[in-house]
């Protein structure tokens, strides 16, 4: 079992930024990929992020490239994901979700497809 802590949500202005993290425990944080995901009121889960178990590699939702950065610590088994130039749309619960893949270069984006999931911390971007 992982099991995964969020933190860093709040209120925030538009244009703010603010930085998530995701604590993990249980086995080697080092052969999970690590992603996050949101969702809004009536909306379903979308990706928004992840990261390779390296950190070498990254991928990002259109919506949040050039705004979000993903990364990793794993001497800290932590997640991070800052979140610059925040947009009202930028509203949701994020969720940090870990993979099993200890090898390779590939990110996955579907939900379905990882192993553990946090409980999620709201952001709220005013207008």
């Amino acid at each position: 079992q992982v099991q995964l802590v969020e933190s860093g949500g709040g209120l925030v202005q538009a244009g703010g930024s603010l930085r998530l993290s995701c604590a993990a425990s249980g086995r080697t944080f080092s052969n999970y990929a690590m992603g996050w995901f949101r969702q809004a009121p009536g909306w379903e889960r979308e990706f928004v992020a992840a990261v390779t178990f390296s950190g070498n590699s990254t991928y990002y939702a259109d919506s949040v490239k050039g705004r979000f950065t993903i990364s990793r610590d794993n001497a800290k088994n932590t997640v991070y994901l800052q979140m610059n130039s925040l947009k009202p749309k930028d509203t949701a619960v994020y969720y940090c979700a870990a993979e099993f893949r200890p090898a390779g270069g590939v990110v996955v984006t579907t939900a379905s497809l990882y192993d553990y999931w946090g409980q999620g911390t709201q952001v709220t971007v005013s207008s």
